[in-house]
């Protein structure tokens, strides 16, 4: 059974979907007004792994990421550059869409926009105007937190957190704490028409009126990060129930935040202490985001593979601060080239494509029998620590952990049976590492893992670097022939002091990255 981590009771309940067999997840996705960085990356991949999972897992599950295109930030930075509104969050959500697609994330049913369900939000807004949650204060529509009795529910806080937070805007609330829903047109900002005059809507009201329409009043789960706990989804849960007399959703996941270090301020900030799951405080201080400077993510991608990046952010906990460097990325690059060097090895023992064995589509497809094959039982074994990993609270970094077990397991079997040098006299071994790999690439691909060849990236500069490593590794064959061995050992003391390893083997020798 899946059990997740309810950031509301503070503990681990049972996935008991509103609609049996069902899951619907809202994720709050980016305010397009700059170029992505890897912090907005975070909660895509993770909940694109979690939503691969449930459907593993036999659930029909709705996945919805919604894109904030209309926000005080845009106006600012789209007056900042001379172009419309409008013209900026469509350059900027293609660049998000992009990386997304790098990073391998493909299972968003939706992106709604907010400029595509104005009516929706001024609809929400009216109801809680009907019902006496808000009230219209010289064209802006305010929502009264003093009406909400359970106020503070999911963070803990109260409504004296929320005073001071009125800025411009004070001296027409009824309280401090009250937040907007609807802001009054200024002169030369986009608007659009409501009963209480031109505006655009605030921040808050935009999830709750796009995730209502989309998923329902009440659905399964909503996520964000960590940071989102207080204030924008306290407000979504207030605005909701209000308007809906019933909860909003019945799990909430919070991620924790991309930290510049494993020392808080390390990027635009001040050094403090470690930060730790669960405390916001220490994760914000460290937070990776524009306004400290970080890079675009395109950048990134054209220093690591975007399957390199989305095993780095899987590699740990969803619920745990992730310690961002290029040094940690280039580690996890270095893991991962044990998978695709057994790849590589796989296809020399057996003369066919990793990437060609069948994949179960889910869990039960996946179930097989080992009938006493000390392998299979070994692979069964790994196979149900990945799902016990992923079954308690979608532990993405224990399911990785198991994916190692996994291959260092098949690769053992390969020596052990000595596959590379008499594959062709042990059938029922090939039939055994062919079950083994299948399984591998079964679970890999459930996380958004190993779903294609490494080759088929698309990266010029990674056929150029084989190209020339085989021409090296042609090279020293040569000199191994004419029994110059010192050149042949040069070759190979030169390559290793730059990172490359090779592995003299029965069909060839063959490189890979230290």
């Amino acid at each position: 059974m899946i059990r997740v981590y309810n950031t509301l009771s503070k503990s681990k309940e049972p996935l008991a979907p509103v609609s049996p067999g069902k899951v619907g997840i809202y994720l709050c996705g980016p305010t397009v007004y700059k170029p992505s960085h890897i912090g907005h990356m975070v909660g895509p991949v993770i909940f694109d792994a979690v939503k691969r999972y449930l459907v593993y897992s036999g659930y029909e599950t709705t996945l919805v990421i919604n894109v904030t295109d209309v926000d005080d930030k845009l106006i600012a930075e789209s007056n900042a550059r001379g172009m419309p509104m409008a013209d900026l969050a469509a350059e900027m959500t293609a660049d998000y869409m992009n990386n997304l697609d790098a990073l391998g994330v493909d299972s968003v049913d939706h992106f709604p926009r907010a400029t595509d369900f104005m009516d929706a939000i001024v609809d929400l807004t009216a109801t809680l105007v009907d019902k006496g949650f808000a009230y219209e204060s010289d064209g802006d529509v305010y929502f009264e937190i003093g009406k909400c009795a359970d106020y503070g529910k999911l963070s803990g806080r109260s409504i004296e957190d929320m005073r001071g937070l009125g800025g411009g805007t004070a001296e027409r609330k009824r309280s401090s704490a009250d937040f907007a829903l609807w802001k009054a047109a200024k002169p030369g900002e986009p608007s659009w028409k409501s009963p209480w005059g031109a505006g655009r809507p605030g921040w808050h009201i935009e999830c709750s009126a796009m995730s209502g329409r989309l998923l329902g009043e009440t659905f399964d789960i909503h996520g964000g990060g960590l940071d989102l706990v207080f204030p924008h989804h306290e407000n979504e849960i207030a605005q909701s129930e209000s308007a809906h007399g019933r909860p909003m959703a019945k799990y909430w996941m919070h991620n924790g935040l991309m930290q510049a270090s494993s020392e808080v301020g390390k990027v635009g900030g001040r050094k403090t202490r470690a930060a730790t799951e669960g405390d916001l405080e220490s994760q914000e201080a460290a937070k990776i985001s524009k306004s400290k400077g970080s890079s675009a993510f395109r950048e990134m991608l054209d220093m690591f593979p975007g399957e390199t990046i989305r095993f780095f952010l899987l590699s740990t906990h969803y619920r745990r601060p992730i310690d961002f460097s290029n040094e940690r990325i280039e580690q996890v690059g270095t893991g991962l080239e044990t998978f695709y060097r057994f790849f590589k090895r796989y296809d020399r023992v057996t003369g066919e494509s990793f990437y060609a064995l069948p994949v179960a589509a889910t869990r039960a497809e996946g179930d097989f029998d080992p009938a006493g094959d000390s392998l299979l039982v070994d692979v069964a074994k790994h196979r149900d620590a990945f799902l016990e990993a992923m079954d308690d609270d979608f532990n993405t970094g224990g399911a990785t952990a198991a994916l190692f077990d996994l291959v260092r397991r098949l690769n053992k079997f390969v020596d052990e049976k000595k596959l590379e040098e008499t594959a062709k006299d042990h059938a029922a071994a090939l039939d055994s590492l062919r079950r083994g790999a299948a399984t591998l690439r079964e679970l890999g691909s459930t996380l958004g893992l190993f779903r294609r060849p490494i080759d088929e990236k698309g990266n010029a500069d990674d056929e150029l670097v084989d190209g020339l490593m085989r021409l090296m590794i042609d090279l020293r064959a040569a000199a191994r022939k004419n029994k110059d061995f010192a050149t042949a050992d040069q070759i190979r003391d030169r390559l290793g002091e730059l990172g490359v390893t090779l592995e003299d083997r029965p069909g060839g020798t063959e490189w890979s990255r230290a």
